[in-house]
């Protein structure tokens, strides 16, 4: 049986957070705010999320269930753009992370729905929700980092593509450096995620599990699959994002176009 915890629990665990906060506003780390309002948004983002799982178990059909990944996409599709300091213009500022997000974190969790894991159904959302919010969210933070290594290296190396161009090198090639340190950036935190997992830190996936008393084997092999399943999916999500927006940098003519970023004069 899990251990149930009370609202003055919680209470009292934020009460850390707020001494976070003064420390940052005495010594001027001017993250006080950002802090308070990003902990008032778990409080509530969680809670609201609990009560819509609830009701979502309750109703277990695809519709509901497609309905609510959905909405994830989305809300993660914004966060993409949100984090980017230089974005593309337009639809694209929000096209290029959702939907290289669509065709990677989904691909990837009805995979493992379908063929690994196998619930019956398949849509069984206690499974379907938790593994897309895992593998979407660190997705989400991959391309995110990706898609603003890209354009901000594109923005301040603009000269030195110009010249590739004027050399005779293809658009592809001219940008080729600045893709790869993209992808590079993109893949980085999933890497070390793997490389410090069950060395230096337990993933929360299994962590979870052993406190609900799974036996902690069986948590393991969960735990295993699931980063697999993240990391193939930050990759690919990466890769689609960083191809697409290097794509969009350029015009027919193989011209740079840094016009079509938001902000770029």
């Amino acid at each position: 049986m899990v251990i149930a915890l009370s609202i003055w629990d919680l209470a009292l665990a934020s009460v850390l957070v707020l001494i976070l906060a003064a420390i940052s506003w005495r010594m001027q780390f001017g993250i006080e705010k950002r802090l308070l309002i990003s902990a008032l948004r778990t409080a509530v983002q969680l809670s609201l999320i609990g009560l819509v799982l609830k009701i979502l178990f309750d109703h277990a059909t695809i519709f509901w269930v497609t309905l609510m990944a959905a909405v994830m996409l989305l809300l993660a599709g914004r966060e993409v753009m949100a984090r980017q300091e230089r974005r593309f213009a337009g639809w694209w500022g929000f096209g290029v992370g959702t939907l290289s997000m669509f065709l990677s974190s989904f691909a990837v969790t009805v995979l493992a729905l379908a063929v690994l894991i196998q619930p019956d159904p398949w849509f069984t959302p206690q499974y379907a929700i938790p593994l897309l919010g895992m593998v979407l969210g660190n997705t989400m933070n991959g391309i995110a980092l990706g898609l603003d290594r890209l354009t901000s290296a594109a923005w301040q190396q603009r000269q030195a593509i110009e010249a590739r161009l004027m050399l005779g090198f293809p658009s592809g090639k001219a940008i080729e450096l600045i893709r790869r340190d993209s992808m590079r950036v993109g893949l980085v935190p999933i890497v070390n995620a793997m490389a410090a997992a069950g060395v230096i830190s337990l993933p929360g996936m299994m962590t979870g599990q052993i406190l609900a008393g799974t036996p902690p084997m069986e948590a393991v092999k969960y735990q295993i699959l699931v980063m697999f399943l993240i990391a193939s999916g930050t990759g690919f999500g990466t890769l689609a994002a960083v191809w697409l927006g290097s794509r969009r940098l350029f015009d027919e003519r193989e011209r740079l176009r840094l016009d079509r970023l938001r902000g770029a004069q």
